[in-house]
């Protein structure tokens, strides 16, 4: 590194969520002095939260690993990259000969949307183990959200943003921005961006059984009983056509369903789903006629109610409530972006993208090539023709962040073999033969593919490494490529490129791809945009707020918006028959509450707890209650208590607090690092417990598979063994 470069100021976007913001970097004699939200990004203005300055506490990390390691009889071993490689391809390719291509496994963790890399090459290599047992972190958070997108506008990606910077009136259902920073909607200092509905006299609106970060900024809270939103939104759909609020505004001409939905929601009046719900019914109408009346308005939910019993009928719903009241392709309520480089693509395969398989054991249906996670460890354990014996992780660490984690633990412990590509021996790799280590965000490209694409207002950036990778580490690009090209032995590439050799690949990397589809893309005419003129500026281009697309923009077979699919008509009429039998039941004697998430702006799911500087001060893992919760248990502030629900049981401080509803308990997710075998020395002394041990993998959305992880029903008791100081 020469003096320039150490002492050279980086622009690059953040990777560690799906806001992207844009960083300011110093470098002073090759080491950072200062990262710093970049007030020069058109998009995010010089936002940053705290997680961006654990970047260099991951970089630094003594605890990441930067070469291979390999698990022997005398314990973890450091070894090539060569032999790494050839161990991993051998024992893959053995597996599949004697057990089929199914018997080898692959799941994909969250981080992997956010890597160039990854993105790009990991399906090269992953298409040539041609298995169809096949997992990703989907199914644990926005798959329901997809499959509706998928239903009704005919592409999973093709996913309704809220206009949020011209939006009148806006509702949040089971989200909390303000903490996570936006999820499925890149909205870069959302918390400014709420604020500024109220400032020019909107209304913001929040639903949820907990009064939230963003709650609290909000002009109206509503508590709602867990899992319960469906009937809710059923609700709101009376509400608007019971009193002739609804319009199709500009997409009336190429929206099919109308007449279906309002027979549907004809028997949902307020008052029949207030006691379900707990919403009062005069709150609820207020809410659709003050909605309606809005010049422009949106409706937007998430994590809370993606990851519930019913989470593909809520999503469906929200979606069908923004189009029926005119709130869908027009400025201020739920458009669709238009990224440079469009990853949203007519489908060409015949498959439909959804039930195209079936899981071996419980026959869950498949989604875009994936199954539902909840069904990994028993497609593990479950003996005979198709059983799992070999897996394969990229940037995941489902122990802790899937249902049932316990269960999936004991499950890879039984594996034949099992190859982690991933930066940490944690809960989930500690169980891995090979771990391969690639770059960190510091060391490699980035440009967000998945997230520019759910952006709510255009844009364009492309970061350049802050530091040299060494010579003994490789990047994804590498690793995938070599991977790939070992198992198929040849020139595997196919449909990818099928003359370009590995090593010549390798040289062109991901900023060849990038490069081509700019040029390729909508903006290369009007902004001459291509690879050369990102670096050209470095803080990223500002490309417009969202615009009108439809029709042009769908991807169904007819070019029209499906408001009833039919998976959806057909579960919705299963809800009503467990609601006329009387056999909806939010708890039971035994477990008489029910489990909610959260989030922290210090954490990130499981990423960051090994940086001292986000875990440090007060203990943040802890239980959540309502007063009169803890009252009837004999509970108080810093009591030890027991959580169980069906499948397990922890052990986690309480604190009492109002902002919960009655009947509701939150423990917030990533957290657990008490496992034997790891490598993650700050992240162990302030562990926190897993509250995926409570999650039940037989507890899942009722369409899509995707895990349940809001609604769970446990108890709580007084642990008389201990109390926390």
């Amino acid at each position: 590194m020469n003096n320039n470069d150490a002492n050279k100021t980086h622009y690059i976007a953040c990777n560690l969520c799906e806001a992207i913001c844009g960083l300011e970097i110093k470098l002073k004699e090759g080491q950072i002095k200062s990262i710093r939200g970049d007030a020069q990004d058109p998009i995010s203005k010089g936002h940053i939260c705290p997680k961006a300055v654990a970047l260099q506490d991951i970089y630094n990390d003594p605890d990441r690993l930067r070469t291979p390691i390999k698990k022997t009889d005398n314990g973890w071993q450091a070894i090539s990259w060569k032999q790494a490689y050839k161990e991993v391809t051998k024992q893959l390719k053995r597996i599949q000969r004697q057990h089929g291509k199914n018997a080898v496994a692959v799941y994909l963790g969250n981080p992997t949307v956010h890597n160039l890399d990854a993105l790009l090459f990991g399906p090269m290599f992953f298409r040539t183990l041609k298995t169809k047992s096949r997992y990703s972190a989907t199914s644990v958070d926005q798959l329901p959200e997809q499959l509706v997108s998928l239903l009704m506008f005919g592409h999973s990606l093709l996913i309704p943003l809220p206009d949020l910077d011209r939006t009148g009136f806006h509702i949040i259902f089971g989200a909390n921005p303000v903490v996570s920073n936006g999820s499925l909607m890149t909205a870069p200092g959302v918390s400014r961006r709420l604020k500024a509905i109220r400032e020019r006299g909107g209304q913001l609106v929040v639903v949820d059984p907990r009064r939230t970060e963003t709650a609290a900024i909000a002009n109206q809270h509503l508590f709602i009983k867990p899992g319960s939103d469906v009937f809710m939104l059923l609700a709101m759909l009376h509400v608007v056509f019971s009193e002739n609020l609804q319009s199709l505004g500009t997409v009336g001409e190429f929206t099919e369903g109308l007449h279906v939905i309002e027979k549907l929601v004809l028997d949902y009046p307020p008052e029949k789903v207030a006691s379900i719900t707990a919403v009062e019914p005069q709150a609820l109408q207020t809410l659709v006629r003050d909605f309606c009346a809005a010049d422009s308005a949106s409706c937007y939910g998430r994590i809370g109610v993606s990851t519930q019993q019913y989470g593909t009928l809520t999503q469906w719903l929200i979606t069908v409530f923004n189009i029926v009241t005119g709130n869908l392709d027009v400025p201020g309520g739920t458009m669709f972006s238009k990224p440079a480089f469009e990853v949203i693509t007519a489908n060409k395969s015949g498959k439909k993208g959804f039930a195209d398989h079936f899981s071996r054991v419980r026959k869950l249906p498949n989604f875009n090539g994936e199954f539902p996670v909840a069904t990994l460890a028993e497609e593990i354990t479950t003996e005979g023709e198709g059983q799992i014996r070999a897996l394969v992780t990229s940037a995941g660490n489902p122990v802790l962040s899937t249902p049932n984690g316990n269960q999936l633990d004991a499950a890879l412990a039984g594996l034949d073999f099992m190859v982690s590509i991933d930066i940490y021996l944690n809960e989930t790799t500690r169980h891995a033969d090979i771990i391969l280590p690639p770059l960190t965000t510091l060391e490699r490209s980035q440009y967000d593919l998945a997230f520019q694409a759910l952006a709510i207002r255009n844009g364009a950036k492309f970061s350049q490494p802050v530091f040299k990778a060494g010579k003994k580490q490789r990047s994804d690009c590498q690793i995938f490529t070599e991977l790939g090209w070992r198992m198929q032995t040849g020139n595997w590439l196919g449909k990818a490129g099928g003359w370009l050799k590995k090593e010549i690949l390798q040289r062109l990397g991901s900023e060849w791809i990038i490069n081509r589809r700019l040029k390729q893309g909508p903006y290369q005419q009007s902004h001459g945009l291509n690879l050369k003129k990102l670096k050209e500026n470095p803080h990223g281009i500002d490309l417009g707020p969202m615009q009108p697309c439809l029709p042009d923009r769908l991807l169904t077979t007819d070019k029209t918006i499906k408001l009833a699919p039919q998976e959806c008509v057909a579960d919705l009429e299963k809800l009503n028959q467990r609601l006329l039998a009387d056999e909806i039941r939010a708890t039971s004697p035994e477990y008489d509450l029910q489990l909610i998430g959260r989030r922290n702006p210090r954490s990130n799911n499981s990423w960051l707890h090994n940086s001292y500087r986000m875990v440090k001060g007060k203990q943040r893992c802890l239980a959540l209650i309502h007063p009169q919760d803890a009252k009837s248990r004999n509970l108080q502030d810093g009591d030890m208590a027991v959580v169980s629900s069906r499948v397990g049981a922890i052990r986690i401080p309480v604190v009492c607090s109002d902002e919960m509803m009655p009947g509701v308990i939150s423990i917030p997710h990533g957290w657990g690092h008490q496992l034997p075998g790891t490598q993650l020395s700050v992240a162990k002394q302030h562990a926190g417990v897993n509250t995926n041990i409570l999650t039940d993998d037989y507890f899942l959305d009722t369409v899509s598979g995707n895990a349940a992880l809001n609604g769970v029903a446990v108890s709580i008791s007084k642990d008389m063994q201990a109390r926390q100081n």
